[in-house]
């Protein structure tokens, strides 16, 4: 066993050509031998039966012609004629000798120039045959000695010995055994020759293969493929010289279609053209089509991925690949280096998670946690390196990098515009102030009136000695610091309605901006005999946004509601004016709903009216930039605002607003 598995491991590491030559070899040489062998003991047989068949012939004849010359004693007849028998032609290089003995055993005749030697007469005839052979020694050599009995009538008269040189036999077997392996050795050379250069060519295929693919291993996809009788010109292939062609032969898209002008090369391309041949040749055949589609495809591969990188480094907005397991930085345009500051080799290897924190965890969990498909991340803030904070809108995308799940993000520096964005804003709110400062004049001035006539109270009584119980002097100071409370109020909500937003979001509950919005307006709006129907829900989840800007939402439309019922109220001076205002909280959603009873919005007007500068009203009674701000703002906070309208019975404008947690989309 042990034998057998060296065996087979020196036969491993032994070439296809030697195992070939090797293997043909033995074959031929084992077939030979035994042709050989079978072919040596058929005609060693035959020929040692045909010479003891000649000498038992001659036994026979010396038995037949001699039985008369015993009987008549005649000696000398008999000796002359086992003389003539032994010396006839070639039988003197066969017969070594003849004698004759008679029944009793008595020699009377031989051939042999001394005295018949006795172990020579051991060979008798055995009880019922006629013939004897036996093997004896004469002088040294070995005889074959044939006896044959002669006989008279039924009688047997004697005995004839007929001795056959064995060295003579020997002689010939030895001539048959040289042809035989002359003729071996023949066999053997032309096949060492002709094995040798079978498995050449056999092997010749395999070794090119061998050596393209050591070389394709390599890299090395320019070696010329020659195959057969002919070289594969690859420039002459349109879809290897322009990649937005497909290849008329592996791109199935074209199916049994005829090649149009542009391919009409293709019909004699060698692709998939077979050459007549053994399977080796087939094997090269598949082997080079299969090198030309790696060839073509890594081509594409090639200018694709120079294509995508020219635009990933040559790009105006910064491009992230971040891993998405450890949410670490794999490659970041130059871009990147400009807008955040650090050097590519500080943002190789950084966690994602510092530019942001505040936001790039919900983008790397929603990937991690198996989101797919690419998302968009609206107005989130970066920090630079030294720590300046930036609003960015980000678009992230499931990719593979370098065989690991990553995420692509492509990041849109929009400061500048959220800054514009606030200016108008801000623009608004100076706007709106103006329009409601005859409400909070009033309003402010019902707590001066209260505190005047409290201060002109005590005064008078200390004027005129006026004893001021203290339960009534104590009850006119908590009003006059009610009063003053109630004015610092109305000045602290201006203050915050005209101060310039903060872009960061908070938890905010939506009944807050609702009651401060109105905690200015309603007195002016029951003035103008508007009537408010609140219906707030209680214990609201907050939403992420900023108070300061619901608050402008809510008196944009508070604003719109009122010229609406007032524009319906000069055609009708009987209507009703009425604003209902109902927060509440459905689906997981929180929703603010302002309805007035003001004219109602035309159905062709509705897809228009949060489009910046369209207005219905007419000149100089607006610039059309409150519901598209509304619009915007109720957007940044991942809410919708949708509407429902009739004609000539009023609008009602619903927004909705996600719980709290991430915020994105399908981009």
């Amino acid at each position: 066993m042990m034998f057998m598995e060296k065996l087979a491991a020196r036969i491993s590491h032994v070439g296809l050509r030697e195992k070939l030559l090797f293997s043909m070899l033995a074959a031929v040489l084992f077939i030979s031998v035994a042709i050989a062998l079978v072919s040596r003991y058929i005609l060693v047989s035959s020929l040692t039966n045909e010479l003891e068949a000649r000498g038992f012939a001659i036994a026979h004849s010396v038995a037949e012609r001699g039985g008369s010359y015993i009987l008549d004693d005649n000696i000398p007849q008999l000796l002359t004629l086992i003389f003539d028998e032994a010396k006839l032609r070639q039988r003197k290089n066969l017969v070594s000798y003849i004698f004759i003995e008679n029944q009793r055993g008595e020699i009377l005749a031989h051939t042999l120039t001394r005295n018949l030697p006795d172990n020579l007469r051991a060979n008798s005839i055995p009880p019922g045959q006629n013939t004897s052979i036996k093997l004896v020694e004469l002088h040294g050599q070995q005889i074959y000695d044939l006896a044959a009995g002669i006989h008279e009538g039924l009688y047997p008269i004697g005995t004839v010995h007929v001795g056959l040189n064995k060295s003579h036999i020997d002689a010939l077997v030895g001539k048959l055994r040289v042809a035989f392996l002359g003729f071996i050795s023949a066999v053997v050379l032309i096949t060492i020759f002709l094995s040798s250069w079978l498995s050449k060519y056999i092997t010749k295929p395999v070794s090119d293969l061998t050596r393209l693919s050591d070389e394709i291993s390599r890299g090395n996809f320019d070696t010329p493929l020659h195959f057969g009788d002919e070289d594969w010109d690859t420039s002459k292939c349109p879809a290897f010289t322009n990649t937005d062609l497909p290849c008329w032969h592996f791109d199935q898209s074209r199916g049994e279609e005829r090649p149009e002008d542009l391919h009409r090369t293709c019909a004699d391309c060698a692709f998939y053209r077979k050459h007549k041949g053994d399977e080796v040749v087939q094997l090269g055949d598949s082997f080079r089509n299969m090198v030309w589609s790696i060839k073509l495809y890594r081509r594409r591969l090639r200018e694709s991925e120079e294509k995508y990188r020219s635009l990933f480094d040559s790009g105006p907005d910064p491009i992230f690949v971040v891993d998405c397991t450890t949410g670490e930085i794999r490659d970041a345009n130059p871009r990147t280096l400009e807008l955040y500051g650090h050097t590519k080799k500080e943002l190789i290897g950084m966690k994602f998670l510092e530019l942001g924190p505040d936001h790039n965890g919900g983008c790397l969990d929603y990937f991690t946690e198996g989101g797919g498909g690419c998302v968009y991340f609206p107005k989130l803030i970066h920090y630079k390196k030294d720590g300046e904070p930036f609003f960015v809108n980000m678009h992230a995308c499931p990719i593979s990098y370098r065989g690991r799940h990553a995420i692509i993000i492509a990041v849109t520096d929009i400061t500048q515009l959220i800054e514009k964005d606030a200016q108008l804003i801000q623009a608004g709110k100076m706007k709106s102030l103006g329009e409601m400062s005859a409400g909070v004049a009033h309003e402010i001035n019902q707590p001066l009136n209260a505190i005047k006539l409290g201060s002109e109270f005590l005064a008078l009584a200390q004027d005129e000695g006026m004893e001021i119980p203290k339960a009534h002097f104590r009850e006119v100071v908590n009003e006059i610091s009610t009063q003053v409370d109630r004015a610092a109020e109305i000045i602290d909500t201006l203050r915050s309605f005209s101060r310039k937003s903060d872009m960061l979001e908070e938890s905010v509950d939506l009944n807050q901006p609702i009651k401060a919005v109105l905690s200015m307006l309603r007195r002016q709006f029951e003035l103008d005999n508007i009537t408010f129907d609140l219906k707030l829900g209680e214990g609201l989840p907050p939403v992420q946004a900023h108070s300061n800007r619901l608050q402008q939402v809510v008196f944009n439309l508070v604003a719109n509601a009122r010229d609406a019922i007032n524009d319906k109220s000069s055609r009708d001076p009987d209507s009703e004016r009425r604003i209902s205002i109902r927060t509440g909280i459905d689906n997981h959603l929180v929703y603010a709903e302002i309805e007035d009873t003001g004219t109602g919005i035309d159905r062709d007007d509705r897809h228009k009216i949060f489009e910046p500068f369209f207005t219905t009203k007419e000149a100089g009674q607006g610039m059309g930039l409150g519901l598209a701000i509304t619009y915007g703002i109720v957007k940044d906070y991942g809410g919708e605002i949708r509407i429902r309208s009739e004609k000539g019975k009023g609008t009602i404008f619903r927004m909705e607003f996600p719980a709290p947690g991430v915020r994105g989309g399908t981009a």
